[in-house]
């Protein structure tokens, strides 16, 4: 008998186009820009705190660990900018169609990924 139960999609083995995963990317990021506020206002309460502090956390802000903690917090931020902008103008009718959503997803990657590399310099 066979069973009317609902089926788990494995979703590995789906194609998902391009747009469809700079749209989940775009919440992706989301979510690490709320948490690498937490870290950043954490930082910031430090270091107002006391000179000593302040100097104490000067240092260890040039620690590889802390470096690349701050780069991922920039890199979302550009990331979630750049795809924020792309929806924005799909809002408003600019790239709203298939071919239009494919280059804007393939724009959006290409000058997220510029931005990150800048921040990565910027930051080494």
């Amino acid at each position: 008998m066979k069973s009317q139960r609902p089926v788990n999609l494995e979703l590995t083995k789906f194609s998902f186009p391009l747009a469809a995963i700079v749209s989940i990317l775009h919440r992706i990021s989301g979510i690490f820009l709320f948490a690498g506020t937490a870290v950043l206002l954490w930082l910031l309460d430090a270091s107002l705190a006391s000179e000593e502090r302040f100097l104490a956390l000067q240092e260890t802000l040039t620690q590889p660990l802390w470096q690349i903690v701050i780069w991922t917090v920039l890199a979302a931020l550009a990331y979630h900018v750049v795809a924020g902008v792309r929806h924005l103008l799909m809002d408003v009718g600019i790239g709203d169609s298939l071919k239009g959503g494919r280059r804007s997803a393939l724009l959006t990657l290409v000058l997220a990924v510029i931005l990150m590399i800048l921040a990565g310099v910027w930051l080494w």
